[in-house]
């Protein structure tokens, strides 16, 4: 899968937001969607209560975070 235009949605900047990785042009942090999703918000809900975001940055916040997953770095809370 192609996820090159996600990678654009996806900025991070050292002025903005302290580093942490943001939607492009906003101050909408991706952990703070991903944090909406786990805790059972839909994207509907996600864009109520964010009306600059979009379902395409929603889908960004969730590639950027399976490329974390794919590249190892997801540090696991218990090592079995």
């Amino acid at each position: 899968m192609d996820r090159s235009a996600d990678k654009s949605r996806v900025t991070l900047d050292p002025g903005i937001c302290g580093g942490r990785p943001c939607i492009r042009d906003t101050r909408i942090e991706i952990a703070i969607i991903l944090d909406g999703l786990a805790e059972g918000l839909t994207f509907d809900d996600l864009i109520d209560h964010y009306p600059q975001l979009t379902r395409e940055d929603i889908l960004a916040a969730l590639a950027y975070a399976a490329d974390l997953a794919h590249e190892g770095l997801w540090k696991t809370a218990v090592r079995t």
